[in-house]
């Protein structure tokens, strides 16, 4: 495949895989639990298999086991689902301004291969909107990656389920490596107070019903990193402002600087 890249491309794609290798332990512990979980369910292997293929979500698909395990109706499997997953409306909204030119098919491709700490790393590397030369497969690079991680420890899961003890406590270490993740995201005292707030939101609405805490964590970390920029802005200006009328009052730096 990469032989058919441009060297541009190809390039791209490497640092890619380069920026998502250090998650890859992370990604592999989620999906070996999410496989166990699935084969230890109602489903049947080739059930699971077909989940894992087709939905490729790990946090919608132990949210729903329990939901189909107690043959609840329909419906409330696939809110459920939809709660949990809200978060891709605003990964989407945020990479559409970069991929908007691509035609529908390829973005929805784009959409289905997306993932948390792909946009996280994707927006952390700072492209300009619109056609930038090797930038889609820059995200390629990390998306295929993620994908293969996936896929391959949710199989193993999934087909070897009985190997694996219910005690080692493998969703703790997968939690654990994606810590120093998020925290080397927090690159501002607004993205700070947003994780903060969505932390907080999360734990005080864990016991909520169809797992709205999350769409709730979500919602309160727009609003809150929005105001917190919002704050920042105007006590910028105000500086500025500030700044600017105590130069304008002062004679001594006025008769340093002379005529203009």
């Amino acid at each position: 495949m990469l032989a058919r890249l441009s060297d541009t491309d190809r390039t791209a794609f490497k640092k890619g895989f380069r920026t998502f290798s250090p998650t890859i332990m992370a990604i592999f512990s989620w999906g070996l639990v999410t496989g166990i979980a699935m084969s230890k369910s109602v489903l049947s292997v080739p059930q699971a298999l077909g989940m894992s293929l087709l939905v490729y979500a790990g946090s919608s698909q132990l949210a729903v086991l329990p939901l189909l395990a107690a043959k609840l109706p329909v419906w409330t499997v696939l809110l459920t689902a939809a709660m949990v997953n809200m978060r891709f409306v605003i990964f989407s909204a945020g990479l559409a301004p970069h991929f908007s030119y691509l035609s529908l098919p390829r973005r929805l491709l784009l959409g289905y291969f997306n993932g948390d700490l792909i946009y996280l790393l994707f927006q952390k590397k700072g492209f300009a909107t619109g056609y930038v030369p090797g930038k889609e497969a820059y995200f390629w690079g990390m998306a295929v990656t993620s994908w293969l991680a996936w896929q391959v420890s949710s199989v193993i899961g999934i087909l070897l389920a009985s190997l694996f003890p219910d005690n080692w406590g493998l969703s703790l270490a997968g939690t654990l490596a994606l810590v120093p993740i998020m925290v080397t995201a927090i690159v501002s005292r607004s993205t700070l107070v947003a994780v903060s707030i969505a932390g907080i939101v999360a734990l005080l609405a864990d016991a909520l019903p169809y797992k709205l805490a999350l769409p709730l964590a979500v919602l309160a970390a727009l609003a809150a990193g929005s105001a917190a920029d919002l704050v920042a802005e105007r006590a910028d200006l105000k500086r500025i402002r500030a700044e600017g009328g105590a130069g304008s009052h002062n004679p001594d730096r006025n008769r340093a600087e002379g005529p203009r």
